[in-house]
């Protein structure tokens, strides 16, 4: 019986640089090195070597100097690498021009990102709008893709009209695909936003996931729903939003959201793409940020977050937000300890979400942001015992006594959601205002 041969891809050698421009970010180079190292081998690169490139002044036509060129050429030209990641973002003719320099394929941090969105998005959504991001992407390098450019239709009355150049053809057949992309995507986000609308109906308030990507919100998420989601030690990891159930303290539910992780100089083809998917974060009660506290960058990082929230107009100031360190359990005795003051002063949650160490603590925590509507009192009558099974399911009561006459007096916080449900589910029970 014959062994049938198996063919591997051939792995492709990479070389990673990070151009260092003076001032250009808070972080260290060699911080945004390893950064763009995890992102080349989240592309199953195998990276042999990685460099920082100082880059004192701009060259418009290659971005590095012609020393700094040749000696990058070299050193791709000696570790036999196929491909060059360049941690910048590239004007189409740089791109070309450093691919003929080097005769290897240039990938610019735009580029690198769009591709591994590429390839992990999963659903229609994703897909769909991973698509677009990189049809958009690609619209403007398209002179790139073309070495004929000179070529030309010939007038006949063919599609094309009389001199079309390729490159016109082609970029007009882009523009009509991004087209017929922006379509499907706006049918996929009414579908998206009716699902949405339906669970606001229902009481379960809603939680929603944001952070750097790879700080441990997939770990987290699966820590507080029981779930399986996808969770590795590698960037961008999830992509796809994906929607649980959590049991809040008393057993109450709520629907947590974990989001695609963001990261520094995010492309804005790909935060526009994902405005729809991130629109769980701006309906959600409560957002919960996540960041890798044991990270040296966690501030850095944070502060990318509320950028990109920011661009997607979501403002943190006016929601109810509950910054995670996630990850203590990396961290030594001496700095957890300080590190547990400073969370403590500055109302913050302090959990691993490996090992769950703080985790029962979130989620009180969690429970309280929820709460925090003023509480009602209810009289259900002696027949109305499902009402008050329903409200120690979906609020938090507070204070519970019974009449004479098997009725009982519950006060009770529940969420504008639950309280709507409430009075259309048991409309004979009386409910006010603990207040009045």
């Amino acid at each position: 019986m014959n062994t049938p041969i198996v063919h591997e891809a051939p792995v492709q050698g990479a070389v990673v640089v990070h151009p260092d421009r003076d001032a250009r970010s808070v972080r260290e180079p060699e911080t945004r090195l390893q950064e763009a190292v995890g992102l080349a081998q989240a592309l199953d690169l195998e990276v042999r070597e990685a460099l920082i490139a100082p880059l004192r002044k701009l060259t418009p036509a290659t971005l590095f100097g012609r020393g700094k060129v040749d000696e990058i050429g070299a050193i791709a030209e000696e570790a036999d690498a196929s491909v060059v990641v360049v941690d910048d973002a590239l004007t189409p003719v740089q791109q070309r021009n450093l691919e003929k320099a080097w005769g290897a394929k240039v990938i610019d941090r735009t580029g690198l990102i769009l591709e591994i969105f590429a390839r992990r998005a999963r659903t229609r959504e994703g897909r769909l709008q991973v698509e677009l991001a990189r049809l958009t992407y690609e619209r403007s390098r398209l002179v790139r893709t073309w070495t004929h450019l000179e070529r030309q239709r010939g007038g006949f009355g063919v599609m094309g009209g009389p001199g079309e150049t390729q490159i016109e053809t082609d970029r007009r057949l882009l523009a009509e695909k991004i087209g017929r992309l922006k379509r499907d995507l706006a049918e996929v986000r009414r579908t998206r936003g009716l699902q949405r609308q339906a669970r606001q109906r229902a009481p379960a308030p809603t939680i929603a996931l944001v952070g750097y990507t790879n700080a441990g919100k997939s770990t987290l998420f699966n820590r507080l729903t029981a779930s399986e989601v996808v969770a590795q030690d590698m960037l961008f990891a999830t992509l796809d939003p994906t929607l649980r159930t959590v049991r809040l303290p008393g057993g109450r539910p709520a629907v947590l959201s974990d989001t695609v992780g963001f990261i520094s100089d995010l492309p804005h083809e790909l935060v526009e793409a994902f405005r729809a998917t991130l629109e769980e974060v701006r309906e959600a009660d409560v957002v919960l940020h996540v960041r890798d506290i044991a990270s040296p960058d966690s501030e850095a990082q944070a502060g990318d977050v509320r950028e990109v929230l920011e661009r997607l107009e979501i403002d943190l100031e006016s929601r109810r937000v509950l910054e995670v360190w996630n990850k203590v359990d990396l961290l030594d005795a001496e700095s957890r300890e300080v590190l547990a003051k400073r969370a403590e002063r500055s109302g913050v949650a302090l959990v691993s979400a490996t090992t769950g160490e703080g985790v029962g603590t979130l989620l009180a925590r969690l429970g309280q942001l929820i709460d925090d509507a003023p509480p009602i009192t209810v009289y259900a009558p002696a027949d109305q015992g499902a009402a008050v099974a329903w409200l120690y399911r979906h609020g938090r009561v507070l204070e519970r006594a019974e009449d004479e006459h098997g009725g009982a007096r519950v006060s009770v916080k529940l969420s504008p959601q639950a309280l709507g449900q409430f009075e259309r589910l048991f409309p004979d029970t009386v409910w006010r205002n603990a207040a009045e």
